[in-house]
Order: C-alpha cells, then structure tokens, then sequence
C-alpha cells in the first residue's frame, strides 16, 4: 500500500528580505522558520530546504541498510548516518556526503562496506537525488 506525506510552505516577501515557515503536515510535528539567510548562509534556528533533505536522506539510508543487514541475517545493533547536503547559491545542491558508523555482529567490515554501499544506491531517497552527487564514508564496529 503506497503511503503519501505532507509539508506546507508558506513565504511572504521576496527571496532575499522575505520569510516563511515549513509545517509538516502529515505528522503534525511542528512548523519551522525558514530564510534565505538560514539557507545560504548560518541557520540562526532556522531550518532550509536542504536541512530536511539531509534529515530524509540519513533516515531512509539508515532504514535500508538496517533492513539489508537483516535480510542478510546479521541484524546492525546500531547505524547511525549523517547526511551533508551542500548548497551552492547561484547553483543549487552540488553534493551530497552520507557518513554511516555501523555496529554489526558476525560480518566484516568488508560485508559492511559492501551492504553500505548498496544502500546508498538503492535506498529511496538516494534514487530520488540520482541527479546529485552522493558520497559515503562508512565506519564499522563488529
């Protein structure tokens, strides 16, 4: 069964003096601020387009590389991801870098390696950003 989610985006103003919030709708978990300043310069306690990128790009990678280690029998005890997400005014997003610390019993890190790589080609937000470059650093506790 196919599931959609919901955010809504409300600016006033123009690009650069103008501001605006983001809601996520289908969770109800909260509306955010966002600025140009927030996106192309510091964030100041605001939020950008590529903040919630990275935040959907670390969780989706960290789920499908949990799930292929499972499938593979040997269930992560803990993955935790970082995504950057680099914005490049006048540009656009020129890279994305995942960085993933896995602790997995019974594999090497060669098998680490190999399924965190898989993962960042095939989870579903990796596909949607195909256009972007992705990078992985990966690091691996048995």
């Amino acid at each position: 069964m196919a599931t959609t989610r919901t955010a809504a985006a409300h600016w006033e103003g123009s690009l650069m003096e103008g501001s605006g919030e983001v809601t996520l709708t289908s969770s109800n978990i909260g509306t955010y601020a966002v600025s140009w300043p927030s996106r192309a310069e510091k964030a100041n306690g605001k939020t950008s387009p590529e903040e919630l990128i990275a935040a959907a790009h670390s969780t989706c990678y960290s789920m499908a590389l949990s799930h292929a280690l499972a499938q593979a029998g040997t269930p992560p005890t803990t993955i935790d991801t970082t995504a950057e997400v680099t914005f490049q005014p006048g540009t656009g997003i020129t890279g994305i870098a995942l960085s993933v610390v896995g602790a997995v019993p019974g594999i090497t890190a060669e098998d680490f390696e190999k399924a965190a790589q898989d993962a960042k080609e095939n989870c579903p937000v990796s596909a949607a950003l195909k256009a972007v470059p992705i990078t992985l650093e990966t690091s691996f506790s048995g």
